[in-house]
């Protein structure tokens, strides 16, 4: 696992768990391969996809993962929270952008002032 200097281990444990648990129910609820988070029937998981997304943000040293919340519905990603500036905001829609699945992305991320 890469170092996350930010997060303390019993966060970056935590979040490591939910991978592995997000991977198990993608599994067993069907879903074509955990990767592209997407269903059978052509519907999307989104909580493979949102947990997909949170884990781009932390491996992404630019962003500071813990301002940024993350909720996807149908395949749209909705982003809140607070950054530093408007690099980050926009770095933070690229990356949900670039996850497999998403449809669209909603950026509500306001800049810190």
């Amino acid at each position: 696992m890469a170092r996350l200097p930010r997060f303390p281990a019993d966060l970056r444990a935590g979040l490591a768990g939910m991978a592995v648990m997000t991977a198990m129910l993608c599994a067993l609820s069907g879903c074509a391969a955990v990767g592209e988070h997407v269903r059978p029937n052509g519907g999307v998981d989104d909580i493979a996809i949102t947990t997909a997304v949170k884990a781009r943000f932390v491996d992404d040293r630019r962003l500071d993962a813990s301002t940024i919340e993350v909720r996807s519905r149908n395949g749209t990603v909705r982003l809140s929270g607070s950054v530093r500036n408007a690099d980050e905001k926009a770095g933070a829609e690229s990356i949900a952008r670039g996850v497999a699945g998403v449809r669209d992305v909603r950026n509500d991320i306001e800049v810190r002032r």
